[in-house]
């Protein structure tokens, strides 16, 4: 999360019963995520853990086992990809193929596996995953790195992005609907967003 959030007071949960009940669940069910992985081993979901935690520079331990669990659920259901590169594995084959190459390349080039590395050799690691520069070549023929970043990155951030803690810390006050907004001019809040305190 921030180093300092503009908001530190401000919990958008404060504002849960103006919103529909649909709205409620949703966003309520971010909070307590308690369903087992579907899809990911537990050692790959520890991968996807610290993977996550780098990309977003958190690791806020609830946000990141909802990211997990999110990541889990999109790959086990597949709900499909509007658009994917030729040559690039559906999603599922992609990161489970990718965590594995992952795994290799750091046993190869260091000689322990990629949850033991630094924080800082991890995040090399990535960047070089993100260039398509990630060694050895021969662990990455089936799984093409750039796309497999992006969708690590793309998983990651959406789930992300979507947690309240997130949202409070950025001061995003929730859904507006069905209450709306009122002051629509540039700089102006409605009375029940959040204002920064610092």
């Amino acid at each position: 999360m921030l180093n300092q959030s503009h908001y530190p007071s401000f919990d958008v949960m404060n504002e849960k019963d103006e919103w529909d009940d649909h709205t409620q669940t949703i966003v309520t069910s971010r909070l307590n995520t308690n369903e087992g992985l579907k899809f990911l081993t537990s050692t790959e979901a520890e991968m996807v853990r610290r993977i996550s935690s780098l990309l977003v520079n958190d690791d806020t331990p609830d946000v990141l086992h909802f990211v997990v669990a999110h990541i889990d659920q999109s790959l086990h259901k597949s709900p499909g990809e509007s658009q994917r590169k030729a040559g690039v594995p559906e999603a599922s084959a992609l990161v489970r193929g990718g965590l594995k190459a992952i795994e290799q390349g750091a046993q190869s080039q260091y000689g322990t596996p990629y949850l033991n590395l630094d924080i800082a050799e991890q995040k090399r690691y990535l960047q070089y995953l993100s260039e398509s520069n990630a060694k050895p070549q021969e662990v990455w023929t089936a799984i093409p790195q750039e796309a497999l970043f992006k969708k690590l990155q793309n998983l990651t951030v959406e789930a992300y992005c979507s947690h309240p803690k997130v949202w409070s810390e950025i001061g995003y006050a929730g859904p507006a609907y069905p209450r709306g907004y009122v002051r629509t001019q540039l700089g102006q809040l409605d009375p029940w967003e959040a204002q920064p305190e610092q």
